[in-house]
């Protein structure tokens, strides 16, 4: 299919969506307190990138917030909440799975697209339990972000176009792909056991162990501990993390640590920054400036830059950079929002030079 053809299907698609009205709430109430929701999102997207030789272009589903499905039900229990969410994928092509040599299919759903199959407890003085496949204690620690355009800037680089191998400077493809020059170390989600503190004066402290139950033939055990802070001040809020995580493979450990915090001013202005070390050697720094302004009746509009700078991926002695700029614009009235990003990939080792990455992100996501 021509790139005419895909920028013309995605139009259709989200003029489409934006042409619906706002949906109702779906939530059904019991007798007794509790209820039961239905939610998701539809994030098509447009996706372009140029490895200094050729380029790809694809319609896909944005890796970073991709379509999904899920269920809440919430609950009272003595003196506490029981939940259930149950949240699946859509199993559409991932823009994170797509690359010069490999184009998934349209939709291929496995097990591996089930997010969260989480049973819960909230006592509230005494905290949150959890029991299930969902967030590890990490999940989230090193994104923390107040911008609003993390659809296309945020710390997770290599959902944008993360299979996408780099070329020498000769032109030759490589095996280095964005994303295994790009890591956040972030925590994700696995089968796990996990116990959330309640809040004490902005801090709360999670802890969590857990398995890999869902990809076939590993083993891998997982740990991890965050401890997290938020708060109002005069002129705005902040909020941010610190975590540390361990793999267990074959009796083998690898730790991260790594962490982050944002902060937005009433005026619209915002910082976010992360920072990350592998006991491997591999570590980097990110950052972010933003602004949110209210300057259509339609919605807030959302502006950003960032830059990843990362050292001892792949190779030690090697070196990514990774510049980003992007806008989201909400649509308040169909609960969406529109948005266009642009980065550009650096990488470079000891011995060998490669040619610079380009790629652009554009589609929308529409929430019910």
């Amino acid at each position: 299919m021509t790139t005419f053809w895909r920028t013309s299907t995605l139009s259709a698609v989200v003029a489409g969506v934006a042409a619906l009205p706002v949906q109702a709430e779906m939530k059904y109430d019991n007798n007794s307190g509790g209820f039961v929701s239905i939610y998701g999102q539809f994030n098509p997207a447009f996706q372009m990138v140029d490895d200094g030789v050729g380029s790809t272009s694809n319609l896909v589903d944005n890796s970073h917030s991709n379509t999904r499905v899920g269920i809440w039900v919430n609950q009272p229990l003595g003196s506490g909440t029981f939940t259930f969410n149950f949240e699946t994928a859509l199993g559409l092509r991932a823009s994170d799975s797509v690359s010069q040599t490999f184009t998934p299919k349209g939709v291929d759903w496995s097990r591996t697209n089930l997010r969260k199959i989480d049973f819960a407890y909230d006592s509230g003085t005494y905290g949150k339990f959890y029991l299930g496949q969902g967030s590890m204690a990490t999940d989230g620690i090193a994104d923390t972000d107040y911008s609003g355009t993390s659809l296309v800037l945020y710390n997770g680089i290599g959902d944008t176009a993360g299979s996408f191998t780099f070329r020498s400077s000769a032109g030759a493809m490589s095996s280095v792909s964005i994303s295994s020059v790009t890591s956040s170390f972030d925590g994700g989600r696995r089968g796990r056991v996990r116990y959330d503190s309640a809040d004490f004066s902005g801090f709360s402290i999670s802890l969590a162990a857990g398995e890999e139950i869902l990809a076939s033939n590993s083993n891998d055990k997982f740990y991890d501990v965050a401890l997290r802070y938020a708060n109002e001040f005069s002129g705005g809020k902040f909020t941010g993390g610190f975590g540390f995580s361990r793999r267990d493979r074959n009796g083998v450990d690898r730790d991260d640590t790594f962490g982050s915090f944002s902060v937005l001013l009433d005026s619209g202005f915002n910082v976010s920054m992360a920072v990350g070390s592998r006991d491997t050697g591999e570590d980097y720094v990110y950052g972010k400036l933003g602004y949110k302004g209210d300057w259509f009746a339609i919605g807030q509009t959302a502006l950003g830059v960032d830059l990843y700078d990362g050292s001892n991926f792949n190779t030690s002695g090697s070196s990514t950079r990774v510049f980003g700029i992007g806008a989201v614009q909400n649509i308040d009235s169909v609960n969406m929002e529109a948005y266009l990003g642009l980065r550009s990939y650096e990488f470079s080792e000891v011995t060998t030079s490669y040619r610079d990455i380009e790629s652009v992100l554009f589609g929308a996501r529409w929430k019910f």
